[in-house]
């Protein structure tokens, strides 16, 4: 599991990484990236923070940041340890701009928390399918969207800031509806979207788009229910795919009478696209 470590400068406490002279805190930069740092920024103290693998002994961190002191305590993992930065950052998919939500409103834009809840935009998982709706919502617009397993919220959230008029989000997670209220009330889009604690067997009825970005075994799981949400015409995407396991999942919905239109991948994770057959 990576560690962090935050950098303060030897020329003392008053004048630290933020002294006038800038060479050592860039130098300390360059250094921390050459061996393999997976996120370094500049802290408010004027220091330097690290994120750095687990691979990269203290030893060779010492060793390359000579007679600069650091500290080392444990990282902050985000998207369920799978996306590891130093604090949340804007992200950009289309039209779709995602900002902390800590940090100074910005117009047009979908603000998120910094919640423990699964879905901060930066996964290759979420990011494809928020490509997918940019593209896709632009020219067919849906009169209501289902999320299924919808964490923080971002999926259903930017679908309805792209348009749809109304979504559902699913979870059986209570933390996560809570977070996913939470984000729907500070984008102002809380009457547009109703939650629901469960799988696709807590409701009923079909919906002309289906999302569904959760874990590969889950979706095999849950493929007989999760086909009869999906309305006649209706589009249903699946991600959270690893690469290894996407015949097994696409075979899945196949069986259920879904047919693959569309496939993409991105860092060994695969979100497909699937309609059905009838």
């Amino acid at each position: 599991m990576p560690y962090r470590i935050d950098v303060r400068s030897a020329a003392g406490d008053r004048q630290g990484l933020a002294s006038a002279e800038p060479l050592p805190q860039m130098r300390c930069f360059d250094r921390l990236v050459e061996i393999g740092a997976i996120d370094v920024d500049v802290t408010d103290a004027g220091g330097l923070a690290a994120l750095m693998p687990d691979s990269v002994s203290r030893e060779l961190v010492a060793g390359v940041l000579g007679h600069e002191r650091f500290t080392v305590s444990p990282a902050t993992g985000r998207d369920a340890d799978s996306v590891w930065v130093l604090s949340p950052r804007p992200v950009q998919a289309g039209r779709i701009r995602i900002v902390p939500a800590a940090g100074d409103p910005e117009p047009g834009t979908l603000r998120l928390l910094d919640t423990p809840a699964f879905g901060t935009g930066l996964h290759p998982t979420t990011m494809m399918c928020l490509e997918w709706l940019d593209e896709t919502l632009a020219s067919d617009l849906p009169h209501s969207v289902l999320d299924v397993g919808i964490g923080s919220g971002v999926l259903a959230l930017a679908a309805l800031a792209l348009g749809v008029p109304r979504a559902t989000g699913l979870d059986i997670d209570d933390d996560a509806l809570r977070v996913a209220a939470e984000n729907a009330r500070l984008n102002r889009l809380v009457e547009r979207l109703h939650l629901t604690r469960g799988g696709p067997d807590a409701v009923s009825g079909t919906w002309p788009l289906v999302l569904a970005n959760v874990l590969a075994a889950p979706l095999i799981e849950m493929a007989p229910t999760l086909v009869r949400r999906v309305g006649h015409h209706g589009q249903l995407v699946l991600s959270g795919i690893p690469a290894s396991v996407e015949h097994d999942v696409s075979v899945a919905y196949e069986r259920c009478g879904l047919r693959l239109v569309h496939a993409t991948s991105r860092a060994g994770w695969v979100a497909l696209i699937l309609r059905p057959t009838w």
